[in-house]
């Protein structure tokens, strides 16, 4: 009998871009020595993603690379790629090569016209250089040129027969959408998607006033991949694609450091304060005294020694830093020294992708050990719930992963009346340990409660405890109930005072009862002392009887015998008759 052979699917090799996050959606790049279509519209990043496919290559990977321009001349795509800090102009001929392949504006079609002359030059570059990879910018530019589909067709199948005989890693690059603003691509030549290995759609949107560019994997054979919309930017050293999904928290060193929260006794509740390196989240109403608490945080770990950042997502910084001090926290001192770097998100443009790359890049550049944001949910209020959670979870691991102890404030739901509501994004989940402040209305007040709602890995309080602040700092008060409510403030005042008259007027009645028995005691000690005197002089008496009855009895007994000796009586003689 023969044995049976499993067969194993052979994935196909994979190039890797050097494009952070793209890379890990595609499971290690662009197929390598196939072709691949690359659409979108204006803005979306199209020349970008191939000219950083191609300085990747040859920088990282040792790859060189081909640039066919059909838009753009080469002089002015190395001077816009300057504000990248990628130095094409630096690069050698043999590592990275462009070719200007624009049609004239006044071009005129007569005749056959073919790739052939362009496929010719390609080709003795391409082995003059040895080149690996190659990028056809704005194809459907020459495509457009062409009479008719079946001519736009031809010359498609002609230069992706080339690639393949060349075993190029190609990137072809076409608008997408009919009307410039639409995602899909050109029927003209859509006909390209089929043809090709891979197929990558960008698109660049606006949504309530702010720009959102996001991509998406169509299609690559012989691959898994992540089907899902990604969004990325185009930072200050390229695309930087964000990985939907968490890779989740496998493998990371875990602490059981802990590092105070500025606040005593909340470090008491949490059984020693918070884990290095985890993630909190203090949840309540505006004015609930989140942000006091993000300042607690912040000042505690400076006065460690560690460099921490501070983003401030809707309010302004030195307003921020003097109501603080007005409860003891102050940070102006840190901030002198650079321990302390606080931010304020107004400076930043975009959406919440775009302040989320600012964060990591403040942090990283700051090299902060903690970072506090205020508040977290205000960073997404023009994106969709799901794109906003995303970068929120991302946000969270990304913090993990650097090992930042970091802390987030969220204004609740105020639709919600329990603290089980959450925040409108849902971050509690994710969040280590959920802290809840809230307003309890009693006699009239409003005052501050506190209570955590987690603490994972740690025994923490069920308490609810009065957040207090002065001038001289911020603390909790201990917990009071009576007769099985949760009192606070003047209602908490006004039962303490008078259990404290009650307490008073008992010991004043047990002084009373105290002094009283005191004199029933002496009394009776006076009372014991005299009958004890009586009750010797009575002893006394019953001695003094006792002797002289024994006296009178001797003396009767003498006389007796010396009468009888008078009288010559014997021994045994009778007495007297």
């Amino acid at each position: 009998m023969n044995p049976v052979r499993t067969r194993v699917a052979r994935l196909p090799a994979k190039t890797m871009t050097g494009i952070p996050g793209f890379d890990v959606m595609t499971g290690g790049g662009l197929p390598r020595g196939r072709a691949t279509l690359l659409a979108g519209g204006p803005g979306s990043g199209k020349t970008i993603f191939g000219l950083e496919f191609l300085v990747h290559g040859t920088q990282k990977f040792h790859e060189p690379g081909i640039f066919v321009a059909f838009e753009e001349t080469s002089k002015r795509l190395v001077a816009n790629a300057e504000s990248f800090g990628w130095k094409l102009a630096q690069l050698k001929p043999a590592q990275l090569g462009f070719i200007d392949a624009q049609p004239l504006a006044d071009l005129v079609h007569s005749g056959d016209f073919d790739l052939r002359g362009m496929l010719a030059a390609l080709e003795f570059k391409t082995g003059a250089m040895n080149a690996r990879r190659i990028v056809f910018d704005a194809l459907d530019v020459v495509l457009s040129i062409l009479p008719d589909a079946a001519a736009r067709r031809r010359e498609v199948y002609r230069l992706h027969d080339w690639l393949l005989a060349h075993e190029l890693t190609a990137l072809i690059a076409v608008r997408a959408g009919a009307d410039e603003m639409s995602t899909s691509i050109q029927p003209s030549h859509g006909f390209l998607q089929f043809m090709v290995d891979c197929a990558v759609v960008l698109n660049h949107r606006v949504v309530q006033g702010i720009s959102q560019r996001n991509l998406r994997v169509v299609k690559y054979r012989g691959s898994s991949f992540s089907e899902n919309e990604a969004p990325f930017l185009i930072g200050d050293h390229g695309l930087e694609v964000a990985v939907t999904g968490a890779p989740g928290r496998v493998g990371l060193d875990v602490t059981t450091e802990r590092v105070s929260s500025g606040v005593a006794r909340l470090d008491t509740m949490l059984g020693g304060g918070y884990y290095r390196g985890a993630t909190i989240l203090i949840t309540g109403l505006p004015g609930t005294a989140k942000t006091t608490l993000g300042g607690a945080f912040a000042a505690a770990a400076c006065r460690r020694g560690e460099a921490t950042l501070f983003v401030l997502v809707d309010s302004d910084v030195t307003e921020v830093i003097r109501n603080l001090a007005s409860v003891g926290i102050r940070l102006d001192r840190y901030v002198k020294t650079r321990r302390l770097r606080i931010i304020s998100a107004h400076t930043f443009n975009g959406s919440a992708e775009t302040h989320f790359s600012h964060i990591k890049a403040l942090a990283r550049e700051h090299n902060a050990r903690c970072l506090v944001i205020d508040p977290v949910s205000n960073l997404s209020n023009s994106d969709s719930e799901f794109a906003a959670h995303s970068v929120a979870e991302r946000l969270m691991d990304w913090g993990k992963a650097d090992g930042i102890t970091m802390l987030c404030t969220s204004l609740r739901d105020e639709m919600s009346s329990a603290p089980q509501g959450g925040s409108p994004l849902q971050l509690s989940p994710l969040a280590d340990t959920w802290i809840h402040l809230n307003y309890l209305l009693q006699a009239g007040e409003r005052n501050r409660g506190l209570s955590i709602i987690k603490s994972r890995g740690a025994a923490h309080s069920n308490q609810v405890r009065e957040l207090l602040m002065s001038n001289s700092g911020v603390t909790l008060a201990d917990a009071y109930t009576a007769g099985g409510a949760f009192l606070m403030g003047t209602m908490r005042s006004e039962k303490e005072c008078a259990e404290l008259a009650t307490r008073e007027g008992a010991a004043a009645a047990a002084t009373l009862d105290r002094v009283r028995l005191d004199a029933d005691e002496a009394e009776l000690k006076v009372r014991l002392k005299a009958l004890q005197v009586a009750l010797s002089a009575k002893q006394v008496e019953k001695a003094s009887l006792a002797h002289a009855v024994q006296t009178r009895a001797g003396d009767v007994t003498r006389d007796r015998a010396e009468m009888q000796e008078l009288r010559g009586a014997d021994a045994t003689g009778a007495g007297c008759e």
